[in-house]
């Protein structure tokens, strides 16, 4: 009379364990990849004044990608994880005592699999294409008001496209002293600007240098004269131009599931190539979450417990597992030059877990 509420019981003690641990080792693991991704911005923050609301706005754009990618990791080595662990502690031997099959004993790691794999869609499909959208607009936003002020002593600077920017010396307040500029945003005019002092500002529009005492050299296109212009004060704006500012052509990383499966006639075919391999993965990376809890699964519970020979099977499943994350990198790459070969990319999310599945469940004689 008591099995079923028995069985809820376990589910919900095994269940939790998996969920907290997922929780945990995710966010551990999203944390150090952030912060190893974040370093290159630190200098900034530390030498020249970028806000910290703005480095976090920044690279926190990127963590709904980390998640999506490391998802199915983690799932496999928090299910192998608890299992071992259950396993070593004989409370795999008790339930099993008790009258639990394979498939009872799963049902947790299976239902931790699956909300992980909805979850994952809604990151592969929504979130990271529409956060990457949003990193590479707010980073292009702000490469205007950071990039020059970027500028060392003694070090020829590009802080825009066709802008570069050398000064001797900086002051206090973004004084300057000994500028040289080349401006070459004029193809058929390109300038170069000596000035003996100035002052770097940000404005609306993006940074300006204020300059005094200086001049301006440019070579006449009619009649390849050099045309000296004197000034005591001449402000220059360092912003990149509008349309230079963004790209036009979309990355695949950000383009929606529809327009993948339909790459833009104008890329060339390795490019189109690459955008459906990019849908293919949309699709298929969340199954992979289950696929490799089905192989830690089978690691952990298939066979008897050996005090002494208890790690083998879980070493083969990471070996396993990591053999498959290899393998789907190639088959992707393989794929994006040859079309034909796309389905291999479901093969290889489908075929392991459902081999693993076919393993664990399937009823053994009696021996």
């Amino acid at each position: 009379m008591d099995r079923r509420p028995h069985l809820t019981r376990i589910d919900r003690y095994i269940f939790g364990q998996l969920l907290i641990a997922l929780v945990l080792v995710t966010v551990g693991l999203v944390a150090l990849i952030w912060l190893t991704q974040s370093l290159r911005f630190i200098q900034i923050i530390v030498n020249h004044g970028l806000s910290p609301v703005v480095f976090i706005k920044l690279t926190s754009l990127l963590v709904p990608s980390f998640v999506a990618t490391i998802l199915p990791i983690t799932c496999f080595i928090v299910v192998l994880f608890i299992y071992t662990r259950l396993n070593s502690d004989r409370e795999i031997t008790a339930m099993r005592a008790s009258g639990l099959s394979d498939l009872a004993l799963a049902r947790p790691a299976l239902a931790l699999a699956l909300a992980a794999t909805l979850a994952g869609y809604a990151l592969t499909l929504v979130l990271v294409p529409a956060s990457l959208g949003s990193f590479r607009s707010y980073q292009y936003e702000i490469r205007n008001q950071i990039a020059a002020f970027l500028l060392e002593p003694g070090v020829f600077t590009p802080v825009a496209d066709h802008i570069t920017v050398y000064v001797q010396s900086r002051g206090a307040n973004d004084s300057l002293g000994g500028i040289l500029i080349e401006d070459g945003r004029d193809p058929a005019a390109p300038a170069t600007i000596l000035a003996t002092s100035g002052q770097l500002l940000l404005s609306p529009q993006g940074p300006v240098v204020v300059l005094e005492n200086g001049s301006r050299e440019q070579i006449d296109s009619k009649t390849g004269r050099l045309d000296v212009l004197t000034f005591q004060r001449n402000v220059l704006s360092l912003a990149q131009p509008a349309k230079a500012a963004m790209p036009d052509m979309v990355d695949s990383a950000e383009a929606g599931l529809a327009a993948l499966m339909h790459p833009p006639a104008s890329l060339s075919p390795g490019e189109q190539g690459k955008w459906l391999v990019e849908a293919q993965r949309r699709l298929t990376a969340p199954l992979s979450t289950l696929s490799f809890t089905l192989i830690g699964l089978l690691a952990v519970l298939r066979g008897v417990f050996r005090r002494n020979g208890g790690l083998l099977r879980p070493v083969g499943a990471v070996v396993a597992v990591t053999l498959l994350v290899a393998l789907s990198l190639g088959v992707g790459n393989l794929a994006a030059r040859n079309t034909v070969l796309l389905p291999l990319i479901w093969a290889m999310v489908l075929v392991p877990g459902l081999a693993a599945g076919a393993m664990l469940f399937v009823r053994r004689a009696p021996q």
